[in-house]
């Protein structure tokens, strides 16, 4: 019987992201934990009402649910691994340019105070969890969640972000958060996916308020 989640194909080959994150990472971070939520993820909702709904609403549907808390760290799980391997490009790394370069100048103060907030974020997540560049309202912020959840379920918009749950960089660092996080940002994060997205929010609100 087809599954309702599947997981997706990686946007390059295991090996592209070497030096900053090995194919050995790859094969346990994509290849056993991702693919574990999308298989438990499926389990759960078979049979189910949420079974034909989209990730996003069974994350807005169960969230806050210690009922549903099991269902919920899967598919909050399966959407945030979907997220962070786009957000890495093995042509990446860089600064941002055009429009999201100048939202980030305006909100951070430059890009080096981007850099500096993000990475106190990520130094600053006690345990498992993410880091995120998001859209809200007229601001873009760095926030941070924990576990399985996402900016989702507070209306925010994610643009990029990065994973540091252990499993994402302690064969490559051992326990140099910093290390990782500053080498992504360095050399694989895809600004153009970033970019893309907050061009593709800033459209839906003009949209909205032209309704």
């Amino acid at each position: 019987m087809p599954q309702p989640f599947t997981l997706p194909a990686l946007p390059y080959a295991d090996d592209a992201l070497v030096p900053v994150i090995s194919a050995r990472t790859i094969g346990f971070h994509y290849g056993k934990h991702h693919r574990t939520y999308v298989e438990n993820l499926n389990r759960l909702v078979a049979g189910t009402d949420l079974e034909s709904r989209p990730l996003e609403q069974i994350i807005a549907a169960t969230a806050g649910r210690s009922d549903k808390a099991e269902v919920f760290n899967n598919a909050g799980q399966t959407w945030n691994h979907n997220f962070y391997w786009r957000s890495l490009n093995p042509k990446g790394g860089g600064r941002p340019k055009g429009e999201l370069a100048d939202r980030i100048a305006a909100t951070f103060g430059s890009y080096e105070g981007f850099r500096k907030d993000f990475a106190k974020a990520a130094q600053a997540q006690f345990g498992s969890g993410w880091v995120w560049l998001v859209a809200e309202g007229d601001a873009l912020k760095v926030v941070k969640t924990a576990n399985a959840e996402s900016p989702l379920a507070d209306g925010q918009v994610p643009l990029l972000t990065v994973d540091v749950w252990e499993h994402a960089y302690y064969l490559d660092y051992q326990n140099r958060r910093a290390d990782y996080v500053d080498a992504v940002l360095d050399r694989i994060a895809d600004w153009d996916f970033a970019a893309a997205n907050l061009a593709q929010r800033e459209a839906a609100t003009v949209h909205l308020t032209h309704a």
